[in-house]
């Protein structure tokens, strides 16, 4: 039965995990991070204890709980002290096999989601996908996985790794045409917020309609009058290489219709 919990990292993902975990049967222990600053805000939140050295992280826990850049892992793992609680990470793109030369047993809890630190999320609706070496390590962390959501779900390294990619290009990507479509209005003094009604319609119709059909705009048309107008506004030559890339992306799928 898992009961207590150290978290290995307090950074976007790490904070709202740890906080869901308050409205649960499960308790926080420790917080560990490089930066104490950053471990302390965590703990006090959470009203844990903190550290930024890896030879105190506490070995009676039942679970670690790694949440870091996926480069600084091994590190981290390599830093930890023994222990007998299962180990965890919430990485896309990391094997849970990262961990095999460290504890007999480990797994992933992967939260398909954005996270912000001072923004709220309800984890109820977030789905969780998660993986584990062997079938008792998979109960337990089903079992904590579902009291934060509802929506968990097993699925296994390779196609978590395209689960994340597909993320990056819907959530990442997306956010950062965002970012270019305000520099472009910022440089004209049109407030961003005129934006934001088109951008919640666009995301409300992909509920409702496969994206491809939701698709609208000069280049689906391939109208070249206005894509070459649109071009000749940009002044910046990287702003020019993605709309063209965009458009005949978006023009491509539009022909396969």
């Amino acid at each position: 039965m898992i009961s207590n919990i150290v978290f290995i990292g307090a950074g976007n993902v790490a904070t709202h995990i740890a906080k869901a975990f308050l409205k649960t049967d499960y308790k926080v222990l420790q917080v560990y991070s490089r930066t104490i600053a950053h471990a302390q805000m965590l703990a006090n939140e959470i009203h844990a204890e903190f550290t930024d050295n890896p030879a105190k992280i506490r070995t009676d826990a039942d679970v670690y709980g790694c949440s870091v850049k996926d480069d600084a892992l091994p590190e981290i793992l390599h830093r930890m002290p023994e222990t007998k609680g299962i180990w965890i990470h919430t990485a896309g793109s990391v094997p849970m096999n990262i961990f095999a030369p460290y504890v007999a047993n480990y797994g992933v809890i992967y939260p398909l989601q954005t996270f912000s630190k001072r923004r709220p999320v309800n984890f109820a609706d977030i789905p969780l996908f998660i993986e584990a070496n062997n079938n008792e390590t998979r109960e337990m962390i089903e079992s904590l996985a579902t009291a934060l959501s509802p929506k968990v779900y097993y699925m296994d390294g390779e196609k978590r790794q395209y689960l994340h990619l597909s993320a990056v290009f819907a959530c990442n990507f997306v956010n950062h045409m965002y970012t270019l479509a305000a520099d472009i209005l910022e440089k004209e003094d049109i407030p961003y917020d005129v934006l934001k009604p088109l951008i919640e319609e666009t995301a409300a119709k992909i509920k409702e309609m496969p994206p491809q059909d939701a698709q609208t705009g000069p280049a689906v048309r391939f109208d070249k009058r206005v894509m070459e107008k649109h071009l000749d506004l940009l002044e910046d030559e990287e702003k020019k290489h993605i709309y063209r890339l965009l458009s005949e992306s978006i023009h491509k799928y539009a022909e396969q219709k």
